[in-house]
């Protein structure tokens, strides 16, 4: 059984202890809290040195050099604050970086309410256990034989066919219909590669439809998108040694992770609202009467500093949009405007919560926005971001690179 050390102030007192628990246990996986008794508590905050009012919080670093330390033994970590608390989430980030500085375990942190769900931590209880439960599968750098993956995502479905460390055949649609649209996907997926699906010898599937696909198709591996999207990226962007980081801005929710070798160790994901998603582009593009797919090369003709978008509400952004627009803002500077304040609220609200390693590696549909990668850019220092060919399919592709490890034959 996955062991994940829980570093958290408040859950025991707010009714979310037995949610975490909850859905820890749905993937496999038991909740430990690291040994800490009264002396260490002072102990080790003092050899933090991170000064903080909550006996709670002390509690928390405390329970973190025990992990550190050897004093406890543990797979994962999830770190946990309550929302309403600036200083727990400054202890949240810092005592993050010290047990990824330090050790070599997988992290993840989390903001929680008073009415956090189990079903709401799912996504990272399961990718901690996948994470653990699968490292030599991530690790892998090749793809082998003939399979194909799947990744029905919030807006789009995306199908990867591969053979042999190549690609073969891909598809893309919109998501309506999950089950439908898998199924035509791998047909298109299919056509011209001379194969059928009883051809497939592994199937893998993952995104928000992949427990109803997996089901449906009996699929040989049904994985979470975290760890999924992670292995799919370095390998699209031949960086599966050292060190990068994942940036995958989608159509609902956003994810960053950072990798080692292939193996993810620290992910953040969601955002306050849909203006900092894919979804506020669309909406831009429509308001601009041009294709979403027109919208980049029209942001890199633009400056946003022309038409300020300051809300962080995709009802208001738009409405600060009109309003530019009106005031005779140009398409062109609304276009890169729209992007930049993706990419500040994207920043904002998950790239601090990391420390971001080069190279970043940026995926997903958005990442064809090329205003938006420009933006991204421009936001983090002029830093160099990569986009590898193919990279709105990553999901997809890392699923079948995965699923080939599996060694199945259908």
């Amino acid at each position: 059984m996955v062991k994940i050390a829980q570093i958290s102030c408040g859950t025991e007192y707010s009714g979310v202890q037995k949610e975490i628990e909850r859905a820890a246990s749905t993937f496999g996986a038991e909740i430990i809290i690291p040994e800490a008794d009264l002396d260490y508590i002072e102990e080790a905050y003092q050899k933090f040195g991170f000064n903080t009012a909550s006996s709670g919080l002390k509690l928390m670093v405390a329970r973190a050099m025990s992990l550190v330390e050897g004093k406890s033994d543990a797979d994962a970590v999830f770190i946990a604050t309550c929302f309403r608390c600036a200083e727990g989430a400054l202890i949240r980030n810092e005592l993050r970086r010290f047990i990824q500085q330090n050790t070599s375990l997988p992290v993840v942190t989390y903001s929680f309410t008073e009415k956090t769900k189990a079903d709401e931590l799912f996504i990272r209880m399961e990718a901690l256990s996948t994470i653990v439960a699968r490292k030599s599968l991530l690790a892998r750098e090749k793809q082998e034989g003939l399979t194909m993956g799947i990744d029905s995502g919030s807006t789009t479905t995306k199908v990867a066919v591969m053979e042999n460390n190549k690609i073969i055949g891909t598809a893309w649609l919109t998501t309506t219909d999950v089950i439908e649209n898998a199924k035509d996907g791998m047909a298109t997926a299919l056509e011209g590669t001379g194969y059928k699906q009883s051809d497939i010898e592994g199937i893998g599937v993952t995104g928000y439809g992949r427990l109803s696909i997996g089901k449906y198709l009996n699929a040989d591996l049904i994985q979470e998108e975290l760890s999924v999207n992670s292995k799919g990226a370095v390998f699209l962007a031949k960086h599966q040694k050292g060190e990068a980081t994942v940036l995958d801005i989608g159509g609902m929710d956003n994810k960053v992770i950072t990798v080692n070798d292939g193996i993810p160790d620290n992910f953040t994901m969601g955002g306050i609202c849909a203006g900092a998603s894919g979804r506020f582009l669309e909406m831009t593009a429509r308001r601009l009467g041009v294709d979403i797919s027109e919208l980049g090369a029209l942001a890199l003709k633009g400056n946003h500093e022309n038409a300020r978008l300051n809300s962080y509400c995709i009802v208001f952004g738009i409405q600060d949009l009109v309003t530019s627009l009106a005031a005779g803002s140009s398409k062109e500077d609304a276009a890169a405007a729209a992007c930049y304040s993706v990419a500040e609220q994207v920043y904002e609200q998950q790239l601090q919560e990391i420390d971001i390693r080069e190279p970043l590696i940026q995926v997903g549909g958005t990442s064809l926005i090329q205003g938006l990668v420009n933006a991204v850019s421009c936001v983090l220092g002029d830093i160099d971001v990569i986009v590898p060919e193919y990279s709105q399919y990553i999901g997809a592709v890392g699923s079948a690179l995965i699923v080939s490890g599996l060694g199945v034959k259908k």
